[in-house]
């Protein structure tokens, strides 16, 4: 191809950052308020800045770009209430932007009056295309251009007196810049602003396009920061943009390549593709054990203040963040993640501590309730699921834990509707299809009541059932081990399928006096056949006998509706 070419790799004898790891946290900067900001249709108003800014500091972050106040009134007059109205805390620093032009600067300058502590926030573009097309100047004159807008800033000082002044300066379009022109320009900053140890000068790298693989920018980062003059009198960060998708890897390799600082937005908003999307990179940290030290405990109210006041949607499948992220629909993941969720909680019940016990579920890379995601939300049902989703939500939503074959039985149930249906069933619609199917099954035998007719000798007792049978009522008495075996006693002479227990299971829903009791039974037909029934009720002998009519009722059903199909040589 002659259009496109591939960018020219660094030739580097070694690299380390392969070699590196990530363990502990950067230095986070929100742009929100300003890279997010000018890439919304409708840039918010001074109001909803405030309100974005309130945001921004409640989730725990330090700094935070908030704006370009020589670029319009309203993120002027956004900087001055931020000062007047006394709303920035003092452990909290507002960056601003501007470019190396005098009027600019003294804009800026006048904007930051009687702020306690603010990040300048100067940048030249120094890539090729921006020196030969934007600018028409050569390497040198750039160079001095960014070092005319230090200059310019020094002499507007004494009209901030009182105010601690950090310069930030960005090389912009670094990604696409010679780095060794890129050192060359940041060490003139910094020779010109007087940097020093105590008195450090953040250099800011943007992918402000990106230009190449991830790790190529790796490389230019670890090349910089190790052919930097004086390097312990700079803070290395990265603005990473997303136009070839690696904008959060390109900022987790920069880490392990040198940098210490990481300027992204909430979601990745930003001009073109976006930004590096800041919550994703904070949380890829806490999924690998490092205390990222921001707060995204409640990403479902984030996402809802964030829509409110950018007008900006949250993609369903946007890491951690959207809808769909923590949601199974596959029958196997969501099997998977059942199983993952009854082992955790038998560790529990065994005495292990939540917060101290290793998270190792399959397809959930973190615990869905440490960013406010309901477990509920996790497995959802359409006709691409399995026995254990269904299985799930009723047990999450409804305390029916369900025998494994149950699972199956009704798996394929719901199955069947949903792709009948053409869509997902929510946790109401699988409950009411398993309550009419097993719950409210009356037919041919509607439960009334049991009753112990005499007392036990040697193990057997006699019992009577009430039932409604084919809208009649019937009385029913029957000998056994307990009232189930007594009941299938009772109705082995009625013109029914042949029949036997094969299952029982049960458990308890609620605690207590409150306590209700649930009973499942299996019965096997002749024919090889089996089908499940369950029963609820405070009576735990009664919810046997309505688990053991509502399996023998669906057997029955099936049976009859078999006999009407069968041609008449096999009827």
């Amino acid at each position: 191809m002659s259009k496109y070419s591939a960018f020219p790799r660094l030739k580097m004898e070694r690299r380390s950052w392969p070699d590196r790891e990530i363990t502990t946290a950067p230095r986070w900067c929100s742009v929100d308020l300003r890279d997010g900001n000018q890439a919304l249709v409708s840039p918010m108003s001074v109001k909803k800045k405030m309100w974005m800014f309130e945001l921004l500091v409640g989730l725990g972050f330090k700094e935070i770009e908030v704006g370009f106040p020589s670029a319009s009134q309203v993120e002027f007059d956004f900087m001055r209430a931020l000062i007047m109205r006394k709303a920035i805390p003092q452990d909290v620093t507002v960056q601003v932007l501007c470019q190396t032009r005098k009027d600019l600067i003294d804009r800026t300058v006048h904007s930051l009056e009687g702020a306690r502590r603010v990040i300048f926030h100067l940048y030249t573009s120094t890539s090729p295309v921006h020196r030969q097309v934007t600018f028409n100047m050569s390497k040198e004159e750039v160079k001095q251009m960014a070092l005319n807008g230090v200059r310019m800033l020094k002499d507007a000082l004494p009209a901030l007196a009182g105010t601690e002044v950090v310069l930030e300066f960005s090389p912009e379009s670094f990604s696409a810049t010679e780095v060794d022109y890129a050192v060359e320009v940041c060490a003139a900053v910094m020779d010109e602003w007087g940097a020093s140890s105590e008195r450090k000068v953040i250099l800011n790298l943007p992918a402000t396009v990106e230009s190449a693989s991830v790790n190529v920018f790796a490389d230019q980062i670890e090349w910089f920061a190790t052919h930097l003059p004086h390097p312990e009198a700079a803070i290395i960060s990265v603005h990473t943009h997303n136009d070839r998708g690696g904008a959060l890897a390109s900022a987790e390799l920069a880490l392990l390549a040198g940098a210490q600082r990481l300027e992204g937005t909430l979601f990745g908003n930003g001009e073109r593709s976006g930004n590096m999307d800041i919550i994703a990179a904070a949380l890829n940290l806490k999924s690998q054990g490092v205390d990222p030290g921001l707060d995204f405990s409640n990403l479902p109210e984030l996402v809802k203040r964030y829509t409110e006041y950018t007008g900006m949607d949250v993609p369903p499948r946007q890491p951690y963040s959207g809808e769909l992220v923590f949601t199974a629909f596959s029958g196997s993941h969501q099997d998977a993640i059942k199983k993952g969720f009854e082992r955790r909680e038998a560790q529990i019940a065994a005495g292990a501590k939540p917060d101290e016990l290793a998270w190792d579920l399959a397809y959930l890379p973190i615990d869905p309730a440490d960013v406010g995601r309901s477990y509920e939300a996790v497995i959802r049902v359409n006709s691409q699921s399995g026995k254990g989703g269904s299985a799930f939500i009723i047990k999450e939503n409804y305390g029916f834990e369900l025998p494994k074959a149950m699972q199956a039985e009704l798996g394929r149930l719901i199955n069947k509707r949903a792709d009948e249906e053409g869509t997902e069933l929510g946790p109401e619609e699988i409950f009411r299809i398993f309550e009419l199917e097993y719950l409210k099954s009356y037919a041919p035998f509607a439960f009334e009541s049991i009753r112990e007719t005499e007392l036990a000798k040697e193990g057997v007792s006699t019992w009577e059932t009430t039932t409604i049978f084919r809208g009649e009522e019937k009385l029913l008495s029957g000998r056994g081990t307990g009232p189930i075996d007594a009941f299938m006693h009772s109705i082995a002479g009625m013109r029914l399928p042949s029949m036997r227990i094969t299952d029982f299971h049960e458990n308890s829903i609620g605690e207590g006096a409150e306590a209700t009791a649930v009973s499942y039974v299996e019965v096997e037909r002749l024919d090889g056949r089996r089908f499940w029934g369950c029963g609820i009720d405070a009576n735990i002998a009664q919810a046997g006998v309505k688990a053991a009519v509502s399996a023998v009722n669906r057997a029955t059903l099936d049976w009859e509706r078999h006999l009407e199909n069968a041609s008449p040589e096999h009827s």
